[in-house]
């Protein structure tokens, strides 16, 4: 793997401990240029990891926490009327809400309405924000990390399959081991604060564009398709994953295969990344919630 991704990746595991790869999907993603959803209880460090993948990047960092009550201009901001002191002239001033910044963690998504949820749509798949008939563009990078609290607790509501398609990955953190519980308990971990800036913005774009860069044969590019048409195609499910859904599987594993520190895709990285690419997109299409589908199709289908 190139030196500096490693730095990257040692310091943030500095920070979430045990977790190194949860924290390696969540740079893949960021890399890849996609959108995360962490799902898990409270209290497992998902707050944490977002705030150091800002800082480790250098990345402007805000966070929104989700309640009942959020409206969706309290994401995306709004137009008001004000006077210029200078000019004396009056009329409508923009003022952008905290959606405008390069990392956005929305935390405990799901606690929000449907309504205030939809307002992230057409941010994560545009880079934009539409208000009063105008186009406001968002920072590049633009990576949203949400997290969600398991829908059955109370006073949460299930995001919409549109929502979950805009996610390039979902994952879970899940409790420590013993052994990096420990050194939490012991004070070993260090702060997401303590984490300085380790990549300049010109260097993460160049990874950026070298994940676009990375081969992907016309044998593998059968496979992936041949892993797309088993989900549309399988008795479990009532449907299959969409053609957006098999771009973001290729561009996880383009962005998997460079954190490997290779210039091409093999099926390994496909099988890598299919399950965090895949599951969130077709829990809500599952006839029988006990079968653990994404491993039923990589077992499935062949390689060649």
């Amino acid at each position: 793997m190139d030196a500096k991704l490693t730095s990257v990746l040692d310091a943030l595991n500095q920070v979430v401990l045990g977790k190194e790869h949860q924290v390696k999907l969540a740079l893949g993603c960021l890399l890849a240029k996609g959108h995360l959803l962490i799902e898990d209880l409270p209290g497992m460090g998902k707050t944490t990891l977002s705030h150091a993948l800002a800082n480790v990047l250098g990345l402007q960092y805000q966070r929104i926490q989700f309640t009942s009550d959020l409206l969706p201009a309290d994401i995306v901001g709004g137009s008001i009327f004000q006077k210029d002191e200078r000019t004396q002239q009056t009329g409508f001033v923009f003022h952008p809400g905290p959606v405008f910044s390069q990392v956005v963690l929305a935390d405990e998504i799901n606690r929000a309405t449907p309504k205030t949820q939809s307002a992230l749509l057409e941010a994560m798949e545009e880079r934009q924000v539409s208000i009063d008939g105008h186009t406001h563009a968002l920072p590049n990078p633009f990576f949203v990390i949400a997290t969600q609290n398991p829908i059955s607790q109370t006073g949460t509501y299930s995001l919409p399959e549109s929502q979950l398609d805009r996610f390039l990955f979902r994952i879970e953190l899940g409790y420590p081991n013993a052994q990096a519980e420990r050194a939490l308990l012991e004070g070993r971990s260090n702060s997401s604060d303590q984490l300085t800036q380790l990549l300049s913005l010109d260097e993460l774009e160049y990874y950026q564009n070298q994940v676009n860069a990375v081969i992907s044969s016309s044998a593998l590019l059968d496979y992936v398709q041949r892993l797309i048409t088993k989900t549309r195609e399988h008795d479990a499910l009532r449907y299959g994953l969409s053609p957006r859904a098999s771009l973001a599987l290729l561009n996880s594993a383009k962005a998997w295969a460079l954190l490997e520190g290779r210039d091409h895709v093999l099926p390994d990285d496909v099988q890598a990344v299919f399950r965090y690419a895949a599951q969130h997109r077709l829990s809500d299409a599952l006839v029988d919630p006990s079968l653990d589908i994404c491993a039923d199709i990589i077992r499935s289908v062949p390689v060649l």
